[in-house]
Parts: C-alpha cells; sequence; structure tokens
C-alpha cells in the first residue's frame, strides 16, 4: 500500500442544533436495544423492509454491553449482517457522547447524510450531530489572499478557477470546497487555497476569526455524535497529545467501521516521513511570503534555490529507477544507493532548511507567515538529521521514488500506540477504562480469535465476535477455480484471464468486474478485453473501464448505470481500493473475476519487515503473516458479488494454487460458503441461467 499525505486536524461540515438527551440508566439499554430491533420496533420505520435478524440483534446487544460496562469488543459481521445499524442504535439509545470513525470520505458522507438522519428521526431523539472533514477539503482565506499574489500560478485555466473560487467565497457558509461545481478533486489549485498543518498559522492569522476550519470545529465540539474517518482519529491522537485538541477525551463510545484499515492508517501516520515534494512546496510557500512581506530583506531567491538544488541532488542520488519503487534502506543508504553520495545529498537538504531557518528568524517579527515558515524549516532540518542516523528499533525505512522522492520510517504495525496512547491499558485512568471501544468490519482474519486483526492493533484482550452473513451463498453465488490455466507467473496468465472475462461479459452483457493484483495486469488485461470485444456490433459491444482512466468515483456511477439507456452493460477492470468499498448490487454486477491469490508483495521492505520479525519469534511468516494477509484480501474482493438478498452472480478466481496446493484448502474456507463450479462447461452453463 502507498504512503498517503498526512491526515489533518478535525473540521466539521454540519452540525445539528438539538440539546443533549440524557443517558439511560445501566441495563436499561439492552431492553432499549431489544424493543428496537423487534418486528414492530422503531426500525421498520428507519429501513425500508426491515425484518427481525438474529446476527444484526445479537452484534447490537454484544455493543450495548459493552458500553454499559466500558471495555473493548471486536465484531466482525459479515455482509449483509447491517453492522451499521447494530453499532448506531445502541450508540445512539445510550445518550453518550459518540465518535464514528470510517475508512473513507465515502462512508463517512454515507453514514452521515443517510443511516444518522434515519436513526435519529426513527428513534425519536434530540441529538446533535457532526461531520468531520480533513482541513485540506476546505478553503483558507490567508492562503486564497496569497494565491492572488502568487507569480507562479500554473496556466491560465488556474487564473479562472482561482476566480470562481474566490468569488465563492464571498457566499459560502461553510467554506467546503464540495460545495464548489466543476472543482476537479485533483486540481493543483487546491493545495494553494487550503492549509495543512504544517502552514497553518494558527492564533497568528489574519484570518483567524472568520477561518473556516475554526468556526467548524468549534461547532463540532458541541455535537452529541461525530463523524470522523480513520486518518482524522490519529492525527487528533498525535495533536491532542500536544495540549491542542479535546475532541476525543470528551467523548465515551467509539466505533471504527470498517476497522480492517485501522493498522495501515495507522502505520502510515505514526511514522515519518520527508518528502522531495515537500521541500518544494516549502520553498514556494518561502518565496511568496517574503516577496510580499520582506522583499529586499533576506536573499529569498538563494534561500529557495538552496533548498530546491538540495531536494534535485537527492533525487539525483537515486538514479534512474521503475516508478512506484520502493528502495529497501537498512544501512547508511537506500539499496543499490553509493552511500556517499546519499549522505552528502541528505546533509546538503539538512543545511538548506537550517540555513532557511535562520533567514526567516531574521523577519519573523514582520508577519506570523514567517512564525510558521521558520518552525517548518527546523521540522525539516530535524527530520533530515533523523534519517542520516540509524533506523529507529521496532521499525522500518525505506524510499519510495516517483517523480519525487518520499524518506520513509514506519513502525512495524500500530500495537504498542494503541494500548498505550489509544486505550491507555495499565494507567489507572478511570475515565479511560470505562470508555466502550468497538472495532467492525466484514472481514478481520480467517479464524476464530481474529489474530490478524487484534495482533498488529494490540487487542489481543479484547472480546471477540462473530456474526456470519445471513446470505444463502450456495443458492444465491457460485465459485469456479478453472484448473486447466495457466501459472500464475506464467506470461500468458493475464491474458487468459482476459479471455475468461471476456467470455462471461460477453454472455452477461457486461456486468463484469475483473480484480487485478497489480498495476501492470490491469492494463493488460483492460488493452486484451477491448480487443476481444472489437469484432462485436456496437450496440451488443461492452463497454471497458479501467481504472486510472477516469475519477473512481466517475468509473462506479457509469459501471452502475450498467445497460440503461439502451447501451451495452460495462466490464470494470480494476485493482488496489476496487477490491473494497465498490459497492454495485442488483444486476449491474453478476460476474468478479479476480486474477491472482492477493499475497503481499514480498520484496515491500514493511513486508519483509514484518515477515523477519515473525521468522525471529519462531513463528512462520507465511503462515501466519501471508496466508492471513491473503486470506483478508480474497474475502473483500470475493465481498464485491453479493451485496443483498435478492443477487445472483459468480465468482471466478483465476489462480490454480488453490486447487493444487495445501494452503488453498484454507483460503478457501475463508471464502463464503458458494457451491463449486468444477469445469468450464458448469461455468458457462452458471453464467446462461443468469440470464433467464
Amino acid at each position: 500500500m502507498s504512503i498517503v499525505d498526512w491526515p489533518e486536524d478535525f473540521e466539521a461540515e454540519h452540525v445539528s442544533a438539538e440539546p443533549r438527551r440524557a443517558a439511560p440508566s445501566t441495563g436499561h439499554l439492552d431492553a432499549e436495544v431489544r424493543a428496537a430491533f423487534a418486528q414492530d420496533g422503531v426500525l421498520s420505520q428507519a429501513a425500508e423492509q426491515f425484518r427481525e435478524r438474529e446476527g444484526q440483534t445479537q452484534m447490537a446487544l454484544a455493543v450495548a454491553r459493552a458500553i454499559d460496562q466500558g471495555g473493548v469488543l471486536v465484531v466482525e459481521a459479515g455482509t449483509g449482517v447491517g453492522k451499521t445499524f447494530s453499532y448506531l442504535v445502541p450508540a445512539l439509545l445510550s445518550g453518550e457522547r459518540v465518535l464514528l470513525s470510517t475508512a473513507t470520505k465515502t462512508l463517512q458522507d454515507q453514514l452521515f447524510g443517510r443511516d444518522l438522519p434515519r436513526l435519529v428521526e426513527a428513534l425519536g431523539l434530540p441529538l446533535r450531530t457532526a461531520l468531520l472533514k480533513g482541513r485540506a477539503s476546505y478553503l483558507c482565506l490567508h492562503r486564497l489572499d496569497q494565491a492572488r499574489h502568487d507569480a507562479s500560478l500554473p496556466e491560465r485555466s488556474s487564473l479562472r478557477t482561482l476566480a470562481k473560487i474566490e468569488q465563492w467565497s464571498k457566499a459560502t457558509r461553510t467554506g467546503d470546497l464540495a460545495e464548489l461545481p466543476g472543482l476537479d478533486e485533483r486540481s493543483p489549485l487546491i493545495p494553494l487555497v487550503t492549509s495543512t498543518r504544517e502552514n497553518c498559522l494558527g492564533a497568528q492569522c489574519p484570518q483567524f476569526k472568520p477561518c473556516h476550519v475554526n468556526l467548524a470545529r468549534r461547532e463540532a465540539m458541541a455535537a452529541d455524535v461525530v463523524v470522523i474517518n480513520h486518518h482524522l482519529f490519529f492525527a487528533d491522537l498525535a495533536v491532542r497529545e500536544s495540549g491542542m485538541a479535546e475532541l476525543l477525551p470528551s467523548v465515551r463510545v467509539v466505533v471504527f467501521d470498517e476497522a480492517h484499515q485501522l493498522n495501515e492508517t495507522g502505520v502510515q501516520f505514526l511514522g515519518v516521513q520527508l518528502g522531495s515534494g515537500q521541500a518544494l512546496d516549502f520553498a514556494r510557500d518561502m518565496l511568496a511570503a517574503g516577496l510580499q512581506h520582506a522583499r529586499g530583506l533576506v536573499d529569498w531567491q538563494q534561500l529557495v534555490a538552496a533548498t530546491e538544488r538540495g531536494a534535485r541532488e537527492l533525487r539525483l542520488a537515486v538514479g534512474k529507477q521503475w516508478p512506484g519503487a520502493k528502495l529497501r534502506w537498512a544501512g547508511p543508504a537506500p539499496e543499490g544507493v553509493p552511500a556517499d553520495a546519499w549522505q552528502e545529498a541528505l546533509d546538503a537538504l539538512k543545511h538548506a532548511f537550517a540555513e532557511a531557518a535562520r533567514g526567516l528568524d531574521t523577519v519573523s517579527e514582520l508577519s506570523p507567515d514567517f512564525v510558521r515558515l521558520h518552525e517548518r524549516a527546523e521540522q525539516f532540518a530535524e527530520r533530515a538529521a533523523r534519517f542520516a542516523k540509524p533506523c529507529a528499533p521496532e521499525s522500518v525505512r525505506w524510499v519510495d521514488v516517483g517523480t519525487q522522492l518520499r524518506l520513509v520510517e514506519s513502525p512495524l504495525d500500530i500495537a504498542e500506540a494503541v494500548r498505550t496512547r489509544v486505550l491507555k491499558t495499565g494507567q489507572g485512568d478511570a475515565q479511560e477504562q470505562g470508555r466502550a471501544w468497538v472495532f467492525t468490519s466484514a472481514t478481520l482474519g480467517d479464524d476464530p480469535k481474529l489474530r490478524w486483526f487484534t495482533e498488529p492493533c494490540g487487542l489481543e484482550d479484547a472480546e471477540v465476535l462473530r456474526v456470519h452473513s445471513p446470505f444463502d451463498y450456495a443458492r444465491q453465488a457460485a465459485l469456479y477455480v478453472p484448473r486447466a490455466f495457466p501459472k500464475p507467473n506464467d506470461p500468458a496468465h493475464s491474458a487468459q484471464v482476459a479471455r475468461l472475462a471476456a467470455q462471461g461479459a460477453a454472455v452477461l452483457g457486461g456486468r463484469t468486474l475483473v480484480l487485478t493484483t497489480t498495476l501492470r495486469a490491469l492494463r493488460t488485461i483492460g488493452d486484451a478485453m477491448r480487443q476481444h470485444f472489437e469484432p462485436m456490433d456496437a450496440a451488443r459491444r461492452p463497454e471497458v473501464l479501467v481504472q486510472g482512466e477516469l475519477p473512481k468515483r466517475v468509473l462506479m456511477e457509469r459501471f452502475r448505470e450498467g445497460a440503461a439507456h439502451g447501451r451495452a452493460g460495462c466490464v470494470l477492470v480494476a485493482s488496489a481500493s476496487f477490491w473494497e468499498g465498490f459497492d454495485a448490487p442488483g444486476d449491474a454486477l453478476q460476474l468478479v473475476v479476480i486474477d491472482k491469490l492477493p499475497f503481499p508483495p514480498p520484496n515491500d521492505p514493511l513486508v519483509e519487515a514484518r515477515s523477519q520479525r515473525l521468522e525471529a519469534q519462531g513463528r512462520s511468516a507465511f503462515g501466519d503473516y501471508s496466508l492471513p494477509e491473503a486470506a483478508v484480501s480474497l474475502k473483500q474482493g470475493a465481498g464485491r458479488l453479493i451485496r443483498r438478498e435478492t443477487d445472483r452472480g459468480v465468482l471466478a478466481i483465476c489462480d490454480t494454487r488453490l486447487a493444487t496446493m495445501g494452503y488453498g484448502r484454507r483460503l478457501l474456507a475463508a471464502l463464503p460458503p458458494m457451491r463449486r463450479l468444477e469445469d468450464e462447461s458448469a461455468f458457462e452453463a452458471a453464467l446462461l441461467e443468469l440470464t433467464r
């Protein structure tokens, strides 16, 4: 998984304005939850076609007990259980202050815009709710003013976009850039008109009083239910420790939905990074502020040139590499990089940051911009010095290579941070011990104790509950593992995957999702499928959508539209993020094709370090890490197929190891209990059955 931009502080998008409800007495919550989930209870008003489900009620009662007694509950709730209502109902009925964390902004919007309002209304609760986004979602009035004077703005289209933003800024109440129609989320202008924790001036900002971020945050602190995402949680964890945020200490119920992403999100945030892109952004901000507020007092051009040169020399020291490469870094320099040239470039960059800090210090009284820039320069100099020293114990270090470089030092997991900084285990804090923590997802492991999730997250002592899906998989779905197929490392493998997927899509009129384990396979399969369909009549030819050619949101919407408006249906070839979180219920999706078993890449530095740690403990890296990782990913991918009790479909996994290797049985056992298709004729018959 690639390292993402550092998460930002909390901001609220909306807060309802109702008074807080008193918490029910202990023991009453169980009865209230049972009544809500009864067949004729209030939930029948909140959800269409609601019917009482044993698993859903079981999970809700477990959450209610956790809230009453405090402690940690881990719940794996299979697809279709209705886990969202299972945690929301007891959390809302408890009368406690609640923090809900999801994996993505899309899930945040769904929870806040659809599920929460329906339940609050159905339960008749006077609750205030808030949706919190990262500061990068909000217009920064101070940086907008700076952008007006930025001579380095890109082409003319950016000037037009800036003019639109300026016009909109005079009317918006929230400052949420999502309100602005036609603004591309990938626009290079957005970083110029939004703030980061690094460049925010805080209370010294001339626009502090009308700041959208601060106004929204103050409103959020008054809400009863706050919806964030996992990145924001880890951001608040860090900020809270510096005394700046009080959100987490003020809530007693914390729920992590899609909790299977928590460990990977956490290690990204809890690590340290220094990127050549960060250096160039800093240089641009320093030049803009210097020329605006202190022209002629410091040689800004010289400081900027030294910083840019340091970033460039660091990139050049690495030399030619595959884009996206991750270079191991166990010694004084990354793998394959001359140590002397690397250390020299790192020292030069550290020196450039230190010189910038000295120059900024001389003009710090002229503008708060210089104070914050000085802090950034010192912070970057400290990081450069840290990367010149050996890696911290229980951590791993590497370099991400692209157009820019990113130096990364990461913990191997979040277990220690969760125990000491989140749960505060053994610290004797009564408030901490009384807090309820709920972690839930459809996939948290392939063993009864869910060790794949609990071990790296430091939750070995948690109560564990597994609630199985109510779907009739044997009736609704079939699994096909072709036996006469090239091996996964055979150059002909991707072409055969494309042939099988095209065969299925031709029968179904599209309605096919192909999930790949690599970007190379993604492109190969996408191109091959288009060639397969080329001879077909245009009216019947399925449209092949390939991840990366359009924004993810557009791809998902187009796929769900399927064969509407007289068009042929769609095939979506995707990787990475589409293995989970992609929901296409009904007839829009009837065939899911997975190219290979999704084992973690063995040459990834983080994977390698985790494997080495297990081996040092006398455990099996394959059995205790690689296999559970593949099982969870496989469950996630397979979970795209059946989303409702009326859905039907076929899952094809084009990896013969499932049938020929001993560990294949463990992976098959992790999948939903679909009926097996033994040969190609059975596969074809199952596809034809779906068209009837």
